[in-house]
C-alpha cells in the first residue's frame, strides 16, 4: 500500500483495511501486496522504510507461499481463493477485523487494496465476499492494483496474469460496492503498451518506488470526499453514486500535478483548459481522451480559490461569474461533460510530495508544484482527479473477454490445477461480458460485438 500524506488534517475513523503479507525468499521481512512506497530506487520492502510500529493484529502474514523467486509464488487466482477456504486463516482473520470493527466510532465501510495480476486476485475476491456477508450495508470500495507490464515476458506467465485479472475483475465487481483498476500500464492485455506518461513527472514505470508513489498520490485525493470530517455523504452513498444501473466498475484519472500557474484564480486555471481536461487516464487502457461519461467524482486541490480581481473592460467568463470554488468546479464540469451526473470538491490543501515521495518532478516546477518558476525540490502539488463511469469501461472489460477466448484457455489447462473449476471460468467471462455491456452507448458498439462473436 502506497504512504501518501492526508489530504486534511482530520478524517473520520471509517475505512478498515487489513493487510495480508507473504513471505519474502531469503529474509524474515514482510511484504506488502499492493502498493510498495520506499524510500530509495535500493529499498525493495515497504517495511523498510517504515517508520512506525504496526498493532500485531494489523498484519496477517501468508506463511504457504513466498514473495519472490522460481517456485512457491502465489500466482494464480484459486491458490489465493483455497487460502480463506482454510477454516485457521479465516478465523485469523475474522479476529482481527472483529478487533478493529469494534474499536470504530462509524464504521463507514472497508477500502480493499489488492493486486489483479496474480493470486492476490482471489485473496481479494474472497475478502470481498466475507466483508459483503457481514456488512452488506456498509460500503465496500475495491481499488485493483497492477504493475507495469514488462513487454518481454514468458507467454505462461502473461496469460496467467491475463485470467487473474479477469477472475479478480468479475468476482470483485460482484462483492464489492465498487471496483476501480489502477495501474500506470498502458494495457491490461496480453498486448503490453506503453506505460501512462506525465508532462512534468519523468518517473522509472520499473521502479515500484516510483509507480507508486504516483497511484497513491491519486488515490488519496480521489478518496478525500468521504475521508474528511466535513463529508455529507458515506462510502456507501459515494459508490451508489457512481455505480447506478450495474456499472460497478469506475476508471480513475489524474493530472499529477494540474498544470497551473501560482498566481492564477481557480476560474483562471479552469478557462485555460476548456477544449482539454489535462488529466491521464490510470486504469490500463490505451484511450486516453474522454468525451463523456455516465457519472463522475472530482476532486480539485491545491489551486487559489480567491476570487480574480476584474478589470474593467475584460470579458467575463462563465466560470468568473461563479459565487463559490465549488459552483466554478462544477460549471466547468457542466460543460466538458453535459449530462452527466458529477459531483465534485475543492480543497485548499495541495498534495504532500516530501520525503520519501520521490523527486522526479521537471525543473519546470516551483516548490508548490506551479508552472514555470525554476525552483528545486518539490514539496506539495496541485492535483485533478476523477473517478468516472466511462464507456472507456467497454472497451476494457470486452478486451479482456475477446483475449480470452476457449481456444486460447485450452492452451494453459494448468492454470485450472490450482483450484479454479473451467465452468466457473466461463461463467466469470459471461459476467464481464454481461458488465462491459453496461457502458455500451451505441457508437462503435456493433464493431466490439462483432469481434467478441
Amino acid at each position: 500500500e502506497g504512504k501518501s500524506r492526508c489530504c486534511e488534517a482530520r478524517f473520520v475513523r471509517g475505512p478498515v483495511r487489513v493487510r495480508f503479507i507473504h513471505r519474502d525468499q531469503g529474509s524474515r521481512k514482510a511484504l506488502c501486496s499492493p502498493l510498495c512506497l520506499c524510500a530509495a530506487p535500493s529499498v525493495l520492502l515497504w517495511s523498510d522504510y517504515l517508520n512506525v510500529h504496526l498493532h500485531p493484529k494489523s498484519l496477517y502474514v501468508i506463511r504457504q507461499y513466498l514473495h519472490d523467486g522460481d517456485c512457491g509464488c502465489l500466482e494464480a487466482f484459486g491458490q489465493g481463493e483455497s487460502l480463506l477456504q482454510d477454516p485457521a486463516c479465516l478465523e485469523e482473520l475474522e479476529d482481527r477485523l472483529h478487533f478493529y470493527v469494534e474499536e470504530c466510532d462509524y464504521l463507514q465501510g472497508f477500502q480493499v487494496l489488492c493486486d489483479l495480476h496474480n493470486g492476490f486476485s482471489g485473496v481479494g475476491a474472497k475478502v470481498t465476499e466475507l466483508l459483503r456477508d457481514e456488512y452488506s450495508q456498509k460500503g465496500i470500495l475495491t481499488w485493483g492494483l497492477t504493475p507495469v507490464l514488462s513487454t518481454v515476458g514468458d507467454p505462461q506467465n502473461n496469460f496467467y496474469r491475463l485470467m487473474n485479472t479477469a477472475l479478480g475483475i468479475a468476482h470483485l465487481a460482484r462483492h464489492s460496492s465498487l471496483l476501480c483498476p489502477m495501474s500506470l500500464s498502458g494495457s491490461l492485455g496480453i498486448k503490453p503498451e506503453p506505460p501512462v506518461t506525465f508532462p512534468y513527472i519523468k518517473y522509472e514505470a520499473s521502479l515500484n518506488y516510483h509507480s507508486s508513489a504516483i497511484l497513491a498520490a491519486a488515490l488519496d485525493t480521489l478518496t478525500a470526499p468521504y475521508r474528511l470530517w466535513s463529508s455529507q455523504g458515506s462510502m456507501m452513498h459515494f459508490a451508489d453514486s457512481l455505480t447506478f444501473s450495474g456499472r460497478k466498475v469506475v476508471a480513475a484519472w489524474a493530472a499529477l500535478p494540474f498544470p497551473a500557474l501560482s498566481s492564477s484564480s481557480l476560474p483562471d486555471v479552469l478557462s485555460a483548459h476548456q477544449q482539454d481536461v489535462p488529466w491521464k487516464l490510470l486504469s490500463s487502457w490505451r484511450e486516453q481522451k474522454v468525451s463523456c461519461c455516465f457519472a463522475q467524482s472530482v476532486v480539485l486541490r491545491g489551486i487559489c480559490q480567491e476570487k480574480p480581481t476584474s478589470c474593467p473592460g475584460q470579458p467575463r467568463s462563465p466560470l468568473h461569474s461563479c459565487e463559490s470554488p465549488e459552483q466554478v468546479l462544477q460549471q466547468f464540469l457542466h460543460t466538458q461533460f453535459p449530462g452527466a451526473f458529477s459531483t465534485s470538491h475543492v480543497l485548499q490543501q495541495p498534495c504532500d510530495t516530501r520525503p520519501p515521495f520521490p523527486q522526479f518532478f521537471s525543473p519546470l516546477l516551483t516548490r508548490q508544484g506551479f508552472l514555470l518558476d525554476k525552483a528545486q525540490g518539490v514539496e506539495s502539488i496541485p492535483v485533478l482527479a476523477a473517478l468516472q463511469s466511462t464507456p472507456v469501461l467497454h472497451s476494457l472489460l470486452s478486451g479482456l473477454c475477446r483475449e480470452l477466448q476457449a481456444p486460447n484457455v485450452r492452451r494453459w489447462s494448468s492454470f485450472f490445477t490450482a483450484g479454479v473449476e473451467q465452468d466457473d471460468f466461463q461463467e466469470a467471462l459471461e459476467e464481464l461480458k454481461t458488465l462491459s455491456q453496461c457502458y455500451e452507448t451505441g457508437f462503435g458498439a456493433s464493431e466490439d460485438e462483432a469481434d467478441s462473436d
